[in-house]
């Protein structure tokens, strides 16, 4: 926790859809393109202090996380919870259950957490050498991390996160950059889309996965998935609110948001999830927030 932080009151979060919501829809993906994309919107659920994949079953051990997707991920979730139980904050309903979640914003005049004014969860492809014709869907149960609670200062060879201003993505760095009032500063956090083909997690929460570069999955993690991607977007509302803001996780001093990461545990419906892998990333199409391919879209 940040030095002299303790429990904020939390905002409240949605508490999402109990039921699957798929329609029909002569709507058609744009493309093709050079990538396949495929996202949803998530509201954000609700606030804990939980992080099932780090620390199973110790509930209040972690930092204050914000949660979106299964409205009852908790610190004591398993791949069964969170794939069978739980209303969904997503676009959707009950058609994913994926959890998502993210260290808080918290606005240090105050001590409370701050709701994420809006959500994005994204599964694109075709970047990095791999080719949106490869990619296969998740397998059940998987779990991964991105990015670094314990990192402390700036990543001069890249990251898996960065900060950008929504409507000004020229303005963007790995700490809080300043947005202009009116706008969302956003959290993007971006995480390795090549699996080893056998492990749901490892030791790190990590080491099962990699990042591809220029010619697709090295041969230790030879399956390719879709590139999970969160934005996170906190409304600016006010000349430099950014600076009275850190993350939950930023136990250091110095520049705010070095210790961005984010956690994902997979929940999605398999027949969906393959809807629109094959139907947006194969064919590298682009779904929007809504199309599953097949003539048919999410509400």
């Amino acid at each position: 926790m940040l030095p002299g932080y303790g429990a904020p009151p939390f905002p409240l979060g949605s508490s999402g859809s109990s039921g699957e919501r798929v329609q029909a829809t002569a709507e058609r993906p744009a493309g093709p393109y050079d990538v396949g994309a495929f996202r949803l919107r998530c509201d954000p659920s609700h606030f804990a202090f939980d992080d099932p994949i780090v620390y199973p079953g110790q509930a209040g051990r972690a930092h204050l996380h914000v949660f979106f997707g299964n409205t009852l991920t908790n610190a004591s979730s398993t791949t069964e919870s969170i794939t069978t139980s739980g209303n969904s904050t997503c676009i959707g309903g009950t058609v994913n259950r994926s959890a998502y979640w993210a260290p808080a914003m918290i606005d240090m005049r105050t001590n409370r957490a701050v709701l994420p004014s809006s959500s994005d969860f994204y599964y694109k492809t075709g970047y990095n050498g791999v080719q949106p014709s490869n990619v296969r869907p998740f397998p059940r149960g998987l779990r991964m991390i991105a990015g670094d609670p314990a990192n402390r200062a700036v990543n001069e060879f890249g990251s898996a996160y960065r900060f950008a201003c929504h409507n000004n993505p020229q303005i963007n760095g790995q700490s809080f950059v300043r947005c202009p009032t009116g706008d969302q500063m956003s959290l993007e956090v971006f995480f390795p889309q090549c699996w080893d083909g056998v492990n749901l997690d490892s030791p790190d929460h990590k080491s099962h996965m990699a990042y591809p570069h220029g010619n697709g999955c090295p041969a230790s993690h030879p399956i390719a998935l879709p590139e999970v991607s969160f934005h996170i977007r906190y409304p600016i509302t006010e000349g430099n609110q950014q600076a009275h803001w850190r993350l939950s996780s930023d136990t250091y001093r110095g520049p705010a948001g070095y210790s961005a990461h984010a956690d994902w545990w997979n929940g999605w419906n398999q027949s969906h999830m393959e809807a629109w892998v094959r139907g947006c990333n194969n064919p590298a199409l682009d779904c929007h927030s809504h199309l599953l391919g097949a003539n048919r879209s999410l509400f």
